[in-house]
């Protein structure tokens, strides 16, 4: 099975309600691999920001499992806005990831949300793409808190769009 992955960074400091601890890490660790034993995952698809992401990719890494990576914009921009600018060492976790994927797609350039809904739309893409090629079912894993934010929620909206393209939607909580 194929996966495409998409959730929540490690909370900031302080932050109201809490979405994903920073205490919660190895709890989520342990979660995401089981799915991905229990799915006999294959491959994932996903971003690269602290938390949910870098989880994902590393798991999926340990497991020997292909991945491809998605990012928003320049990989050094995207480290300093979604990688270190939250608790935990999360930096060298993010380098060892991409300087080991062999696929690694960085989107334009671009000051606002949008970036982000494009990385969503292009990690969903490129996971139909390789259950295309290689003839192989696949999904959607939200991994979340289970609760749309007030603002702008791009976990909430990945799954939307992951059920617009028939994809089985799977949770892995974060609380």
């Amino acid at each position: 099975m194929i996966l495409a992955f998409a959730g929540r960074r490690v909370d900031a400091p302080g932050a109201e309600p809490p979405r994903f601890p920073l205490a919660n890490v190895d709890l989520v660790r342990t979660r995401v691999r089981a799915l991905l034993q229990a799915s006999s995952a294959t491959a994932i698809v996903s971003s690269a920001a602290c938390g949910a992401d870098l989880i994902a990719l590393g798991e999926a890494g340990a497991l020997g499992l292909r991945r491809k990576v998605v990012l928003p914009f320049s990989r050094d921009r995207f480290r300093n806005t979604s990688v270190t600018d939250r608790p935990g060492n999360w930096g060298p976790v993010y380098d060892k990831i991409l300087d080991e994927a062999a696929d690694v797609i960085i989107l334009e350039e671009s000051p606002d949300d949008d970036a982000y809904l494009a990385a969503n739309r292009v990690i969903l893409e490129a996971t139909v793409a390789w259950m295309n090629e290689f003839h192989e079912p696949g999904g959607a894993v939200l991994v979340w808190d289970g609760k749309s934010k007030v603002e702008q929620d791009f976990t909430e909206k990945f799954g939307i769009e992951a059920r617009r393209k028939r994809l089985e939607v799977f949770e892995v909580r974060t609380l």
